[in-house]
């Protein structure tokens, strides 16, 4: 401890530092200790043994979209508590923020959606924070962001988080760390470096962070190929519009189940140019042709200043939309507009084919997302792109690698959930294990609204059916009957067989909509586990938790 006259002295001096001086002061004291701590005994300054402070108890938060940030917590945790270092893990949606000042040190653990937003169940923490007066001064924490390099704002969330917590105070013990889509490598670093800090309750200079910085494994390889065939799966009478969509490379494209491609739609031309006119700049059109002018958020949208403060309703608007419903006072500026417009990012889809059944194609499943402004129909941006797009032309395109959604060993029993165009990545699945001659059973589980109209890929799975490929299927057409049927519930009339499955080593896998498919499914799963197994239903969470972390549990939601 400090006598008190130093440590009326010391806060003097660090109230005129900048955050970045800060940073630089503590990796300078840090090595000034480590020198002091090297002296031999003998030095007659060497006044006592210095013990090592004891570890502290760090808060573990994590905000997801997808699940890949709570793996991680889930396995940082894990880590710290053989290491003896006791944490907590909670996720943003649960934590109670009312206490957050009396944490010692917060390990926040970050994703990035969309246009730079946090995952929809951070959205109440972020807030909450911005909100908050407390004094973070006697806190510590370390930021870890998944991002994916391809848009604008990479880890933009937790960048967020970072100078939203350096407001309130708290130090941080490290630079955000930032990882691209391949963070396992980057994330177990990471982790190795927090463990001499936790145990020493000290500070270390941060290493140099590579991937903030344009690394290799940030860079993605861009591929060209034939739109060579795209029909519509629903038949008539449907209420869906479904594409299967066959891309030709010009050259050999490397990617596995459980990838997804990723997609720049293009603007509208002639939305584009109804745009420029509106702002008074007609002849300069070509610049809004590569910026981000669909599904704007609220938030994108009050970036701008010309719209602040007005009491935009939608969350989701097309920049032509709000140009023609809004009218803020005095007059449109073309130039700070295109500051504030982001460029356009990607768009995801599953690959459904395998290189090793399809020839090295890549094989797509998009169903055309169709919705309301205003009471005026709308389509998704890249759906529409992908369906109106001419056969025959010529389609860019990068594979989106995908390593926590992955086939097991050939010998390993899978079990496959995946309603709508949540089947797209177990076509792929069983196409490969098809032709590679996998010996582990297949189960899959399907749903749609109609089995006449929308059982995507039926004879494809009814020759896998046939011939052994796939083991078992159980479908789900929620509109056949009076009384609508989902995936979830062919799950509780199979509970028997699937616990026996999972208990003799069945790997898991969910593919769809997050919301709610996949969180009732997962919720299905643990009651068949905690009835067949005579369990608490919390207990059958922590098992599905562990399989998660062992792998055997996957899941591709969005």
């Amino acid at each position: 401890m400090l006598a008190n006259e130093k440590l009326i002295e010391l806060k003097g001096l660090v109230q005129k530092y900048s955050r970045e001086e800060l940073i630089w002061t503590s990796g300078y004291l840090a090595g000034i200790i480590e020198n002091f701590q090297n002296q031999p005994a003998s030095d007659p300054e060497f006044k006592e043994d210095i013990k090592e402070a004891p570890p502290v108890k760090p808060t573990i938060i994590y905000g997801t979209e997808t699940g890949n940030s709570k793996k991680l917590a889930l396995q940082l945790q894990s880590l710290l508590k053989k290491n003896k270092i006791q944490s907590k893990v909670y996720d943003t949606f649960q934590y109670p923020v009312d206490k957050i000042e009396k944490e010692e040190f917060l390990l926040i653990i970050m994703s990035t959606q969309g246009e730079g937003e946090p995952p929809q169940n951070a959205l109440k923490f972020f807030d909450m924070l911005a909100n908050s007066t407390v004094i973070l001064s006697q806190t510590r924490f370390a930021v870890f962001g998944l991002g994916d390099s391809s848009y604008p704002l990479f880890c933009k969330a937790a960048e967020e988080i970072e100078l939203l917590l350096a407001r309130l105070g708290a130090q941080p013990a490290k630079e955000l760390q930032k990882a691209d889509v391949d963070y396992v490598p980057v994330a177990e670093a990471w982790f190795a470096e927090l463990l001499p800090l936790l145990k020493s309750s000290g500070k270390i200079p941060a290493p140099e962070n590579k991937l903030t910085k344009g690394g290799e494994s940030s860079i993605k390889k861009n591929y060209l190929g034939t739109l060579k065939h795209k029909i519509v799966l629903n038949d008539k009478g449907s209420n869906k519009e479904t594409y299967h969509i066959e891309i030709v490379p010009q050259e050999e494209v490397a990617y596995e189940p459980g990838d997804a491609v990723g997609i720049y739609p293009a603007n509208n031309l002639s939305e584009v140019k109804e745009i420029a006119r509106l702002l008074q700049a007609e002849e300069r059109f070509e610049e809004l042709l590569e910026k981000n002018i669909r599904g704007l958020t609220r938030k994108s949208l009050t970036r701008i200043p010309a719209f602040k403060g007005l009491e935009i309703e939608e969350e989701k608007l097309d920049l032509l939309d709000v140009l023609k419903k809004y009218s803020p006072e005095g007059n449109l500026s073309f130039d700070e507009i295109l500051d504030h417009l982001y460029a356009i990012s990607p768009r995801l889809y599953s690959v459904t084919s395998s290189s090793e059944a399809h020839d090295g194609e890549v094989h797509l499943a998009v169903t055309l997302d169709t919705f309301t402004v205003d009471n005026l129909p709308r389509t998704g941006w890249c759906s529409q792109y992908l369906a109106d797009y001419p056969k025959d032309e010529i389609l860019p395109f990068y594979i989106h690698k995908n390593r926590n959604f992955k086939l097991p060993a050939e010998d390993k029993d899978i079990i496959m959930i995946g309603p709508g165009t949540g089947i797209a990545p177990f076509r792929s699945f069983l196409a490969h294990r098809d032709a590679t001659g996998a010996e582990g059973r297949n189960w899959l589980f399907f749903g749609e609204q109609h089995f006449v109209s929308d059982f995507y890929f039926q004879t494809e799975i009814q020759e896998w059916l046939s011939n052994g490929v796939l083991t078992r299927l159980d479908t789900a057409f929620s509109r056949d009957q009076d009384e609508k049927i989902y995936v979830q519930d062919r799950l509780k009339e199979k509970s028997r067989e699937l616990y026996d499955w999972i208990s003799g080593g069945a790997y898991l896998y969910i593919c769809g909509q997050k919301h709610p498919m996949s969180i009732e499914v997962e919720n299905t799963l643990a009651a068949i586990i905690a009835e067949e197994g005579k369990m608490s239903r919390e207990e059958a969470h922590s098992i599905l938790e562990a399989l998660e972390l062992e792998g055997r549990f996957q899941k591709d939601v969005y």
